[in-house]
């Protein structure tokens, strides 16, 4: 399973001629700014030989993969891809400020019609991959699953101690996303029921401090995309506490059994077109798909 990179600003900005000779690079630091659309224009006109592509830090490795291999059969041609949570790619999206939106939770309805408003055209929304929302134990935690309500009273507050999750007499601790995460607002949505977090949840800049976090932390918990498992346990998740436990995987996933399952999602300003639909297509082929499984997540079902 590919490890997951740090959320810092995330750019990939590989010229294809230096892909073609194996010279891969991934560099940090990111121009929120760089190589916006066009005011009110769909996204990526024909004319255009570089793209930015800016969101959720869940796809960053995956889109960053996809950049990669795209780049390597189109010489000449740059994408760029930024981190910084789904919502600051929505806004960016909104604003003109990316091409492509990487998100890990459908875009809102206010967000849409604020997208038309400033920029005359629709969202279009394309799935490109499928998610089992995990949830992270430290490898040494005993506790083998749980069950959604369990989950939430822990994320709430309302239990604090292990021993009430069937795990050993310790104080838990708790940790998630930052509020412009979409795994953060999906989490508060499925899990919670949309009540509050707990003030005692460390809130963490990327999935990957997340892992980290619960790897270092064995009373911890925490949450993420399945992408970014490597360390810890992934636990089994009840719906209820009658129901079965089910195991994050792609069968689960794509037949819904496993509760806390999402699409990733890529957003346009209207229909992409040029260089940005070549690279949705590209996500949407087999090769594309393919790269969804070596990152780690589930390929679209046919």
């Amino acid at each position: 399973m590919t490890h997951a990179l740090p959320r810092r600003s995330l750019i990939l900005s590989l010229l294809a001629l230096a892909a073609a000779a194996g010279c891969t690079r991934h560099g940090e630091g990111a121009n929120e700014g760089s190589a916006a659309s066009s005011a009110g224009g769909a996204a990526a006109p024909a004319t255009k030989s570089a793209i930015t592509v800016k969101g959720s830090d869940t796809m960053v490795q995956l889109s960053q993969r996809w950049a990669e291999e795209f780049m390597k059969g189109h010489l000449g041609k740059s994408i760029q891809v930024t981190g910084g949570g789904s919502g600051t790619g929505i806004a960016a999206l909104i604003n003109g400020g990316t091409d492509l939106c990487n998100a890990s939770r459908p875009m809102k309805d206010a967000e849409k019609s604020q997208l038309k408003g400033k920029r005359g055209v629709d969202v279009v929304e394309t799935k490109v991959a499928l998610d089992a929302l995990a949830i992270y134990v430290n490898e040494k935690n005993k506790v083998a699953e749980i069950d959604i309500p369990t989950l939430a009273k822990l994320y709430k507050g309302e239990l604090t101690n292990w021993k009430d999750a069937g795990g050993a007499d310790h104080a838990i601790t708790l940790y998630g996303r930052e509020n412009n995460s979409g795994t953060y607002g999906y989490f508060k949505e499925h899990v919670l029921q949309d009540k509050d977090f707990a003030a005692s949840v460390q809130t963490l800049a990327g999935t990957s401090a997340v892992v980290s976090a619960v790897k270092g932390d064995e009373f911890g918990i925490g949450y993420g995309g399945i992408g970014y498992a490597q360390g810890i346990r992934l636990l089994k998740v009840k719906k209820t506490s009658e129901a079965p436990a089910i195991e994050p995987k792609l069968e689960t996933a794509r037949d819904g059994s496993y509760p806390i399952s999402r699409y990733l999602y890529i957003y346009s300003a209207g229909q992409p077109t040029g260089l940005a639909k070549e690279f949705v297509d590209f996500m949407l082929s087999d090769p594309g798909q393919k790269l969804v499984t070596d990152v780690g997540y589930f390929p679209l079902p046919k």
